[in-house]
Parts: structure tokens; C-alpha cells; sequence
């Protein structure tokens, strides 16, 4: 039987029909019929809150969503992937990142316990890390290690490279870990500027070894080393992260020092996987398992926690809302935390890459919207850049705040500002402020009617711009790790719900496929023919120097 298009099922109709009934109510309004919307349109897990009370919501939104829940078979997918079904159909892959952080003694693949094998590359890593933090790892001349170069790209990059920036407060001392994936010379040559070849240790992060932003990057880097210390010192220098141990060795690693992940662990999803050894590195093995922790809490209150209080299943649900059912087309997600500003980033990665697709799992076209826009900046940057545009430039724009109780690097007099003007911007954005207030606000400053007249409409704020804030009570391993894994499941979510497959990429391979095409045309090897009018202009004129 065909699977219904979920825009054709009860519970999506019923959410339309709902949808045009509360379009006319703003959310101060609501917030002032109701003394305890907050008490009820919150949750708590562990120390978190997530209060979602400013999302344009009637008490019978929530049932009705909880419907397009159990529509879009989202108990039924994950019992599939806990089991080590080959849901990513495309691929014929397994989807087992959640084995990566298991604390169970178990998780099956094919029959098989997969956890013998996570638990070996764990304690492999364990054994490296410590032998570089206490000194027995030692260059080729003898010089202890202070500088790690992770080179990758995407998910090879992004995970790492962002959780490494938000413990900042958690790293090693003495020892520096930067991140290099960027095709452009530029990436690679202000790395390398300011480390010492006899000092310094490259991971290659690259599943097949051949991924060629990577490898570009990596025989660069080599030829940097060996200038200085001689192809020979290759061995004790670089480290990799793959699958492909015969161009590991070509490269001149030792498979000894290549760390293995699987190939149902996919690219976004695989921090977690030897892939976050630099992360290991850079805030030490023990809390690199906190990390781990973290994201296992999470796993486990989204597989057993009803959707009443499913913390996953509630962000996606209202991303849906606001998406297929008010019209909206991207979301804002505005971390108060420094240390959380490359969470956009890595969230795009994730989350647009998972759902970005045209057609559904059984190959039909899209047709009702899927994942918005992702975007963002930390604040209060952000205050001071685009937030202009979502108070007053007329588009939805649904928020998303982050905010930490507790400072990671506590300053006096920081954090209760920055706590102030998260909490001010959601309230405003729900607010608003109509032509009156404004009026009598002037007014009471004792300007004269004449400029009132005049600037009063300048300063009007419609509101009702839906908003989430999730508090956390400190930015640590733990808690960035469930919040990591949390918008993991939520993706996953949107993903039963709007039947598509969350784990595969064809849109990225298509443009490496061209890449590969015009290369030998940029170099002059070969000619342009057959190519597009534009494409060949361009290559001309880039050749012209």
C-alpha cells in the first residue's frame, strides 16, 4: 500500500483548518488571557527549561501536533533505526550514530554487537590522547606536542571544530587545537603561519581518504613538514581518522595510527566517532565520555519520553507549525554564548543538508515545505546586525534563544547583561509595541506633539514574532552533548514527519562531480567543449594572467 503524502493525512488537514482559526491572535493577547501560559507551554529535563510559551500557540495547538507525531510514524522509525535497520534506503546504510555514545552493553547491526568495536577505537583514543597530553608522544626531534592541525571538511570539520570552541573553558592546558578545511590556500597557510613543524601534529580526517579538499590540504601540509624535517618524520606527525588504510600508508601513516569509524556513522553525525579526536584532545578523554553522556541522556528521554514532554519531538513539531502552517521559511537560532557562535553553522549543516530534498522516500516530489532557512549569530552581535529586520521588516522569522544560567567564563558584571538582553529581545519580539504606547511613551518624555507625529510611526513594533528560549544551567560536556544529540532527534523528527530520508546528500555529490569535469579545463589540459557559455567565459577569464 502507498504511503499517504503526509499533507493528505487527517492530521495535517486538521492543522490547516486550525491554522486560519488562530491567525488573527497576537501573542501579547493571548499571554494576557492566560496568567499561566508559561506554567503550562514549558518543560523541564534534568536542569534544562525549555519554555516555548511565545510560540503563536492555543492550548488545542499541542494535541493536534502530537497527532501529526504518531502520523508521520516517528515511534516506529526510531524502533527501526534503534535496531540497526537500514532506514537510509538510498544508501542501503544503517543509521547507528547513537551506538557511538550507547551505554548499554549492546546495540545490534546485521546481528551483530557493534559495541565491542565502538568501545576499542574509544580506549585506542584514550591511549593517544594521553600519551600526547603526558609527553611520551613526542615529534621527530624529541619536542613534546603543542600545536594539533585537525584538516577535514563538513562533518569531518564542523562537529569538532565547534564543540572544540564551545569548552573552550574545558581545554588542555599547553597544548592548541585548530581546524582546516577550506579548499582556498588562505585556511590552511594562517594556520601553519604561526606553529613550529618539529611541534606541531596533523589529524587527516577523511573516511575514503580521497575526499580532495582533504587531501589537498594534507599533501600541502606534508610538503610544509618535510621541507623542514624530511619525509621520514611523516610517521610521528600525522595521525588519520579512516577507513581506507591503504592510502592512509601510501600517505606515509602508520595504519597503526589510523582510527576507524564505520559506514553507518554518517559524515554530520559522526563527532562522536573517532572523528572528534581532536575534540578529545583538546578537553581531555574524560570529559570527551561526558560529552558522550550527554548525548546518551538525551538518546534515551527521546526514545522513552511521550511526545507530550518529548523535548526533540517538540522543537520539530513546532518547526513544522510555523513552517508548513504559518507560512514561515527560515528560523533564527540565536545562541547567548560566545562559545555557542559556531552552533549555526554546524546546525546548518545538520539540519539542511538532512532535510534540504526534493523528493520523498518514495521518490515523489516535495511539494509542502521543508527545511527552512537556518541562520544565525551569537548575541549580542546579532542585536547589533539583523535583529533590525526581524522586529520590524515585515517576515516571520521564527527564533530560537539559547542561554546558559551559569557563565562558562565568568566575568563580573557579563552575564547578567547578556541574560538581559536575551530575555528582552524574546519579549520584545512577542510584544511588540503599538502606535499608542508609543504615543503616550513620548509623550510622558515631554516631547512635543509636532515630533511625536512625526516619529511615532517610525518607532512601532508589530510583535507576535514566535520565539523558543532553552536555558541551560552551564555550557559543559554533558550539556552540550544532550543538546547537540537533542536537535539530532529533532531533525529526525521532521524527517518522519515530512517522509524524506534525513541521511543521505546527493546534492553534494553533484557539484564534486563537475568539479572534477572542469578542473583539467582551468589547468589548460583540456578544452571547454560542450560547456555552457557562462562556464566557459568564466574559465577563460580566470585563465587570463
Amino acid at each position: 500500500m502507498a504511503v499517504s503524502r503526509p499533507d493528505e493525512t487527517p492530521a495535517w488537514r486538521a492543522l490547516a483548518a486550525h491554522a486560519g482559526e488562530t491567525a488573527p491572535l497576537h501573542l501579547r493577547d493571548l499571554f494576557a488571557a492566560d496568567p499561566q501560559r508559561f506554567a503550562r507551554l514549558s518543560l523541564a529535563w534534568n536542569d534544562w527549561l525549555l519554555d516555548f510559551s511565545k510560540q503563536r500557540i492555543t492550548p488545542a495547538t499541542l494535541p493536534l501536533l502530537h497527532a501529526l507525531w504518531y502520523a508521520g510514524g516517528v515511534p516506529e522509525w526510531s524502533a527501526r533505526m534503534r535496531a540497526g535497520e537500514a532506514i537510509n534506503h538510498t544508501e542501503g546504510r544503517a543509521v547507528l550514530h547513537i551506538a557511538l555514545r550507547n551505554g548499554k552493553p549492546a546495540l545490534l547491526h546485521n546481528g551483530r554487537d557493534v559495541m565491542p568495536g565502538v568501545r576499542a577505537v574509544l580506549e585506542k583514543m584514550e591511549r593517544f590522547v594521553a600519551a600526547i597530553h603526558d609527553g611520551h608522544w613526542r615529534g621527530a626531534g624529541g619536542e613534546r606536542i603543542s600545536d594539533v592541525v585537525n584538516i577535514g571538511i563538513g562533518g569531518s570539520d564542523l562537529g569538532p571544530r565547534m564543540a572544540t570552541q564551545a569548552l573552550a573553558a574545558c581545554h588542555h592546558p599547553g597544548l592548541r587545537v585548530h581546524y582546516v578545511a577550506n579548499l582556498d590556500g588562505a585556511d590552511l597557510a594562517t594556520v601553519l603561519a604561526g606553529l613550529q613543524p618539529r611541534r606541531t601534529l596533523f589529524i587527516i580526517a577523511s573516511k575514503t581518504f580521497t575526499t580532495q579538499e582533504t587531501m589537498q590540504n594534507a599533501h600541502s601540509a606534508r610538503e610544509w613538514l618535510t621541507r623542514e624535517l624530511g619525509a621520514t618524520a611523516v610517521a610521528k606527525h600525522f595521525v588519520a581518522v579512516s577507513t581506507n588504510l591503504v592510502e592512509v600508508e601510501r600517505f606515509g601513516i602508520d595504519p597503526e595510527n589510523a582510527f576507524e569509524f564505520w559506514d553507518w556513522v554518517g559524515g554530520r553525525y559522526s563527532l562522536w566517532s573517532a572523528i572528534g579526536l581532536p575534540l578529545a584532545l583538546a578537553i581531555g578523554m574524560a570529559r570527551f565520555r561526558e560529552l558522550l553522556a550527554g548525548a546518551h541522556a538525551m538518546d534515551e528521554h527521546f526514545f522513552t519520553a511521550p511526545v507530550e514532554r518529548n523535548l526533540p519531538g517538540l522543537l520539530a513539531l513546532l518547526e513544522i507549525w510555523n513552517s508548513n502552517f504559518l507560512g514561515a521559511d527560515n528560523r533564527a537560532l540565536l545562541p547567548y554564548s560566545q562559545s555557542l557562535a559556531l552552533l549555526p553553522r554546524y546546525l546548518q549543516q545538520l539540519e539542511m543538508e538532512s532535510n534540504g530534498k526534493q523528493v520523498d522516500r518514495e521518490g515523489r516530489p516535495v511539494t509542502w515545505a521543508a527545511a527552512p532557512v537556518l541562520w544565525g549569530e551569537a548575541g549580542t552581535n546579532g542585536q547589533h546586525a539583523f535583529y533590525q529586520l526581524i522586529h520590524q521588516g515585515g517576515r516571520l522569522v521564527p527564533c530560537e534563544f539559547i542561554a546558559c544560567c551559569e557563565a562558562d567564563f565568568p566575568l563580573p558584571g557579563h552575564h547578567e547583561k547578556l541574560l538581559a538582553n536575551c530575555f528582552a529581545q524574546s519579549e520584545a519580539l512577542m510584544r511588540g509595541k503599538t502606535l499608542a504606547e508609543v504615543q503616550a511613551e513620548m509623550a510622558a518624555a515631554r516631547i512635543p506633539e509636532v515630533v511625536v507625529d512625526r516619529l511615532a510611526p517610525y518607532k512601532v513594533f508589530p510583535g507576535n514574532q514566535p520565539s523558543t528560549t532553552l536555558l541551560l544551567p552551564r555550557l559543559d560536556p554533558f550539556n552540550l552533548g544532550a543538546l547537540i544529540a537533542l536537535y539530532e532527534h529533532k531533525v529526525f523528527v521532521e524527517s518522519c514527519i515530512w517522509n524524506i530520508n534525513p541521511f543521505d546528500q546527493w546534492g553534494v555529490e553533484y557539484g564534486k562531480q563537475l568539479a572534477s569535469r572542469l578542473l583539467p579545463m582551468i589547468e589548460g589540459r583540456t578544452a571547454t567543449d560542450g560547456l555552457d557559455s557562462s562556464t566557459t567565459g568564466l574559465i577563460a577569464a580566470s585563465r587570463r594572467r
